[in-house]
Formats: structure tokens, C-alpha cells, sequence
């Protein structure tokens, strides 16, 4: 009988993969030897392998210019990568090695902007396109970095009183692009989204505030969908009905050129995971160019805003199984040495689910388990796996310590969770790990963050401030 839990891995999914490989009963991840990471810094941790951002930038970047070959898309691509999913500069150093452009969401973008430009990670040839609803310091931000020379700065309308807000702030013409407030699935909450500008009401928008004013030149438009780029009848509906507001707006404004598709590419979250990005990206151009040959335009210069995709394989979080608890003759807890609430938040906002493997004692019998967090809160747990419904763990002994890494967690989890802040039940926050390649191909590691202490906490909470 088959009972070691390499066994359920091997019945369960098709294993090994690219990324991960077991070495004498031990889990590896792109090469890097999991448990030595254990034993040279501890857990739990967090880590960041670097290299992933840029081969998923540079994969990226092969499907597109693959399409346009193809299908002889005469227009341009831009790689533009989303901050908000991770503003370390440890990530946009590495993205920033693939000439890419920049998404802005908020004012201190702005400033992340400037301090890269006086560093020479970026220059005044990078896009930086600012999306997000508009006011007083993110105005004042965008506008001073148009205002110092920073011509490819183009702001994203998203209502109706921000071109006469930039207009104000910003010396002579500049670049805008109309983001367009596109419907949501059927089973959302409510019907349009909150951002951008309807579909019918673009054109007279155009024509009321843009055509005749000699400060702003139209340039881009922006379509995002909140689910993602996903092959659903959805999702072709609103591209479709996206292009026909291109094509309506072109006819007008000669100097709309480029089309940004918001909305990322999913990312890996289950050993079963299936997704043909490159059909994806193959279809969209194909169905771009049709749209527009049909109606004698030129087609657009193409934007795309990768945020998760760009960063969420390269993050990862371990964690030790510090005790099981026999609640009742089913449910076996095994607690984890710290929360998925404060690390891994959207585990339990949005019941996001992670590869989740064992590091371990892949040898072992495994045995069927919950997985519990440290706070006292009930919500803080992780019950399933994508596509099976239950976790299964190499057996819990007293004696034989067991590790479990959360992987693909690189995006949101950190920002969300409030780095370096105050976690719930005052749970600190673990160290965090940064994972290279030197010029020979080595393996490299580099403490980036310690794991908080109660000094950390006292001083935040005011307790420690000299009063």
C-alpha cells in the first residue's frame, strides 16, 4: 500500500515540476535547497527569488513579439509592471533589468518614480502611466514629474474633473489616456466598475473636454478587467465592445495611438494549474487586428499591466508545524509558528489558495490535517488545497520537526499585510529572504528584514517613545 507521502504527491499530480523537485526526501524550488535556507535562518521566513521576475517579464515579452510577428501587428508592446503588487525596490530593481514601464496607482508612486530616476534605473524615455482616482497629492505628484521634463508620463482619466485638476498644476500639453469603467461578470456585486469612464459615454466625453483643448493630447485607452485575462466568453465580450470604443474614438482623435490592456495573467496556484498563456496572448493580438482592419484603422500600440504576474512566483513563506491538536476523532490541527491572517492575508480575505507542499519527510506516512495560525482568531486557518478537499502532511511527531512552504505568494501579501506594522495579536512579523543568482549561476541568499520583536511592537504602539 501506498502510504509515504511522496506517494500522494506522485498519484495526486504530475510531479516533479519546472519549479520544484525533491532531492533525498527534500523539496527544492528553482534549484534552492529549502531546508538549508531552514537551518542557516530559522522559520518561520520569507523569501523573494529574484530571477523569477525576470524570466516571467522576459516570457512575456516573447509571446507578444511572437503574436505580432505572426499575425504582421504592425504596432508596438510595452511591458509595464503594477507596483502596487510589490513596491520593494529589490522587485523593480530585478523587473527594471528588462526594459520595462512603469503603473502607478496612488501619489507615492510618484516618489518611488523619482527616486529610480535619480538612481538611473529609469529615464525620461520609461512610460510611467498613472491609474487610480486623482486628488490633491497624487496631482501634485504627477504634475511635478511632467513639470521637470518626464514626458512619457501619461495620466490615466478616470473621472471627469481630473483633466481640469492636471490642467491646473501642469505647465503646457501633455499626455492623457481615458481609462474605461468596464462591466463586471455577471455573479459580482454590483454591475460596472467603480473606475474609469462607461463605455457610451466616452465619445461625448472626448468631444466635450478634450477636442478642442490644446493642453491635453489623448494618447491611450485603458480597458481592465477585475478577473483577469481569462478565456471566457466575459472576457472576449468586453474586449470586443472595448475595441469598438477604440475604433469610435480613433475616427474622432487622430492621436490616440495605443491600447492598454489591464488585467493581468493568473498566476500558478496549484500543482494541477493549466493555462495556455501563449494562445492567450495570440488570440487577443489576432482579434485586435481584425477588429481594426475591419473598420480601416490603424491598430494600437499595445500596454500591458502585469502586476501578480510579474512578482507573485518569485515569493514564497515557511513555516514549522509547532504542534498538533486532536479536536474531536476527525479534525487533527497542525499549528503553524505563526498567522496566515498577518502573512498570508489573502488566504484568508479572499480564500486565496497557494502551492502548499511540504519541505520534509517526504518518506513519511502522511495523515489528513488542518492547518492553524497562532492569533486567537477563529478565521485564522487554511483548510483546503486547490482542487482536492483536504490537506495532506507527511504525520506529525514530537520528535521529527515538519516544514510546509506556502509558494507563488509574491504579490499584495506583503503590502496587505502591513509590512513592518502591527499584525493581529501582535504576531511579528517573520524575517524575510532575498534569493539570487551570481554571475556563475550560484545560489545566493541576503537577510533583507529581521523578524520583529517586542521592542518593534512597544515602539510603534507609542510605549517606547522616550515619554
Amino acid at each position: 500500500m501506498n502510504t509515504k507521502y511522496s506517494d500522494l504527491i506522485d498519484q495526486t499530480y504530475y510531479f516533479p515540476q519546472e519549479e520544484f523537485t525533491l532531492d533525498d526526501n527534500e523539496l527544492k524550488f528553482h534549484g534552492i535547497d529549502l531546508m538549508e535556507l531552514v537551518r542557516k535562518y530559522g522559520a518561520p521566513l520569507k523569501f523573494n527569488y529574484l530571477p523569477k521576475i525576470s524570466d516571467n517579464i522576459q516570457r512575456a515579452k516573447k509571446w507578444f513579439a511572437s503574436a505580432m510577428e505572426k499575425h504582421n501587428y504592425k504596432g508596438t508592446y510595452n511591458y509595464c509592471y503594477c507596483t502596487k503588487s510589490s513596491h520593494f525596490e529589490h522587485v523593480l530593481n530585478e523587473a527594471l533589468k528588462n526594459d520595462i514601464h512603469i503603473e502607478t496607482s496612488s501619489a507615492f508612486d510618484i516618489n518611488i518614480v523619482e527616486n529610480l530616476k535619480a538612481k538611473g534605473k529609469i529615464t525620461d524615455d520609461t512610460y510611467v502611466l498613472c491609474n487610480g482616482f486623482k486628488r490633491d497629492e497624487y496631482i501634485e505628484n504627477i504634475a511635478r514629474l511632467l513639470n521637470n521634463g518626464h514626458r512619457n508620463c501619461i495620466p490615466i482619466i478616470d473621472n471627469y474633473e481630473e483633466i481640469d485638476l492636471l490642467s491646473e498644476n501642469i505647465d503646457g500639453k501633455f499626455p492623457i489616456g481615458i481609462r474605461i469603467a468596464s462591466e463586471e461578470e455577471p455573479k459580482f456585486e454590483f454591475y460596472t466598475s467603480r473606475l474609469g469612464i462607461g463605455y457610451k459615454n466616452i465619445v461625448p466625453f472626448f468631444n466635450k473636454q478634450i477636442k478642442n483643448n490644446d493642453q491635453v493630447e489623448l494618447k491611450m485607452l485603458h480597458f481592465f478587467i477585475n478577473t483577469g485575462i481569462r478565456d471566457t466568453a466575459y472576457y472576449w465580450n468586453e474586449l470586443i465592445k472595448c475595441l469598438k470604443v477604440y475604433i469610435a474614438l480613433k475616427k474622432v482623435c487622430p492621436t490616440l495611438d495605443s491600447l492598454n490592456i489591464g488585467g493581468g495573467f493568473p498566476v500558478k496556484n496549484s500543482l494541477h494549474f493549466e493555462y495556455d498563456y501563449e494562445y492567450m496572448v495570440d488570440e487577443i493580438i489576432n482579434q485586435i487586428k481584425m477588429v481594426c482592419d475591419d473598420a480601416e484603422v490603424e491598430v494600437p500600440n499595445i500596454f500591458t499591466e502585469f502586476g501578480s504576474f510579474t512578482v507573485g512566483e518569485s515569493g514564497g513563506a515557511i513555516y514549522e508545524i509547532l504542534y498538533q491538536k486532536q479536536q474531536n476523532d476527525r479534525e487533527k490541527w497542525n499549528m503553524i509558528n505563526s498567522s496566515f491572517i498577518t502573512t498570508l492575508p489573502d488566504t484568508w480575505a479572499i480564500s486565496k489558495k497557494f502551492v502548499m507542499l511540504a519541505l520534509n519527510r517526504w518518506n513519511d506516512e502522511y495523515e489528513r490535517v488542518l492547518l492553524g495560525g497562532l492569533t486567537c482568531d477563529s478565521d485564522d486557518y487554511y483548510n483546503s488545497e486547490q482542487n482536492v478537499n483536504a490537506i495532506y502532511l507527511p504525520k506529525y511527531k514530537k520528535d521529527k520537526p515538519l516544514y510546509i512552504g506556502f509558494f507563488n505568494t509574491g504579490a499584495y501579501q506583503e503590502t496587505i499585510g502591513g509590512f513592518g506594522g502591527l499584525h493581529h495579536c501582535l504576531i511579528p512579523q517573520p524575517k524575510h529572504i532575498l534569493i539570487d543568482k551570481d554571475e556563475n549561476g550560484n545560489i545566493t541568499t541576503e537577510l533583507f528584514s529581521k523578524q520583529q520583536n517586542a521592542e518593534d511592537m512597544l515602539k510603534i504602539l507609542g510605549y517606547n517613545n522616550g515619554n
